[in-house]
């Protein structure tokens, strides 16, 4: 059966990070701050694919033809690879560290105030 986001669990995708950086004897090279570079060179690289699309007409073509949704997928990749790296690496629960993360966020942008709108607190 072929891995999906419905059939994948969190757990399956970090040992599977784990075992190639493992497999590679690169663990070495992977410390927090490595990876948090990773993170955000990888990040840069995936908005590169975007960079100077004029509107949002422009950026959604990107997503409609195949090869560049292929790149913006590899891109993307690379970044949750590094992100769950990241967690291997530092012992993060990811599903814990997210679901906190978005009641944090629940309290800070209440629906009432912030639905409709993309303003942050003062």
């Amino acid at each position: 059966m072929e891995q999906t986001d419905g059939n994948t669990t969190i757990q399956d995708l970090k040992t599977s990070v784990h075992d190639f950086v493992k497999n590679r004897d690169w663990e070495k090279y992977h410390t927090a701050r490595n990876l948090a570079e990773s993170i955000s060179i990888e990040a840069s690289e995936l908005l590169e694919l975007f960079q100077w699309s004029l509107d949002e007409e422009d950026k959604s073509k990107v997503t409609q033809d195949p090869a560049e949704l292929g790149r913006v997928a590899d891109e993307l990749a690379d970044v949750l690879i590094y992100c769950l790296g990241l967690a291997n690496v530092t012992g993060i629960d990811i599903a814990q560290a997210i679901l906190h993360k978005l009641k944090k966020n629940e309290e800070k942008y209440p629906i009432g105030k912030y639905k409709g709108t993309y303003s942050k607190p003062a």
